[in-house]
């Protein structure tokens, strides 16, 4: 029986449709800048999200280092959360490749940094201090969905300030879809609208989208020439990438309003979860799940894990136990996964 895979939503498997798109892909070279599908996948998430232009990259850590890489110099800061994706699970690539300091703040139980924290955390115009920069947000974050004005009090303070503002966007149509949901609008619409307060977004393919490979940049003309030249300095030019970009392009038009089903399946196991001693529940935003075992629970976090997997359920335990719905988890997935971890706690 297939294993029922809640590890994260990069591991999903193409659809026949996006097989089928991805085979007929017209190609190109895409560092001579000539690939059609690549170019058309550009120019649609660039005009879905209201910027000028993008650029595709392998992969969401590489989008974020040219974003940042394009917004900074040697020298210089950029201020961001202690829990988000640039900051803690991108190897220091920042600091590493460009030289450009990172400061980390801690962040608010909603996710979000408090906006007197990121007021003080920038710097004088002072030799003493790395100029600051630029502002890091990320939404979604560990699931939650980042309140929209609150986005926009924090881009506008950093603007107001002479910095520069990027989205770590990997789940930005997780967040569309999550506010489309709550307010009765259109996703793609609350995409926009997310976007329109950052002068730079990288958004990811291979996530609740279901692409195998593949992150964009978001930005102006002129941002997004100077992030070309630093993909390709990072070794991001992937030639014939259009049947890459072709899986993206089919995932934007068909897997984005289906992430409402993602959702809806993370509170089913939610749900399901509910009321077992030893297990701590955190509602889900989105798609992600995270369980804190408590009490007597607490050290049987790999034993959990082990009897998951020996049940054909698969599951991670990085600082806290997380499940994370996708396009190959079902309802009947959940059960089985709701039934193995209630199996465990039985015994």
């Amino acid at each position: 029986m297939k294993p029922v895979d809640l590890r994260s939503d990069t591991v999903t498997q193409p659809t026949p449709g996006m097989r089928e798109a991805m085979a007929s892909a017209p190609l190109g070279d895409d560092v001579f800048g000539d690939d059609p599908s690549v170019n058309a996948l550009q120019e649609k998430i660039a005009g879905m999200l209201g910027f000028e232009a993008a650029l595709f990259v392998p992969t969401g850590t590489q989008s974020n280092l040219c974003g940042v890489l394009s917004h900074c110099q040697r020298g210089d800061e950029y201020i961001v959360g202690q829990m988000q994706h640039c900051y803690r699970w991108e190897g220091g690539g920042a600091a590493v490749f460009g030289s450009v300091q990172p400061q980390p703040l801690a962040h608010q139980a909603d996710g979000t940094l408090a906006l007197a924290d990121i007021e003080a955390a920038i710097k004088p115009d002072d030799p003493h201090f790395a100029k600051s920069k630029l502002l890091a947000l990320e939404n979604t974050l560990g699931g939650k969905v980042i309140p929209d004005d609150y986005i926009e009090k924090a881009t506008t303070l950093a603007h107001s300030r002479g910095l520069a503002a990027h989205l770590d966007g990997a789940r930005l149509f997780n967040a569309a879809v999550a506010q489309a949901r709550a307010g009765g609008s259109d996703a793609r619409a609350e995409a926009r609208r997310i976007a329109k307060h950052f002068d730079s977004v990288s958004v990811c393919f291979s996530k609740g989208l279901g692409a195998p490979v593949g992150s964009a940049l978001c930005g102006s003309r002129d941002l997004i020439a100077k992030a070309r030249r630093i993909r390709k300095m990072a070794g991001g030019g992937m030639r014939q990438a259009g049947v890459l970009a072709a899986a993206a392009s089919y995932a934007l038009d068909h897997h984005v309003d289906r992430l409402a089903q993602d959702h809806a399946n993370a509170r089913k196991l939610a749900d399901g979860l509910a009321g077992i001693d030893g297990l701590k529940v955190e509602a889900p935003e989105t798609n992600i799940l995270f369980v804190d075992l408590v009490g007597d629970a607490r050290e049987k976090s790999a034993a959990l894990l082990a009897h998951l997997k020996s049940h054909g359920v698969l599951a991670i335990g990085l600082y806290r136990l997380r499940f994370v719905t996708h396009l190959d988890v079902d309802e009947q997935g959940v059960d089985r996964a709701i039934g193995a971890i209630r199996g465990f706690f039985r015994a």
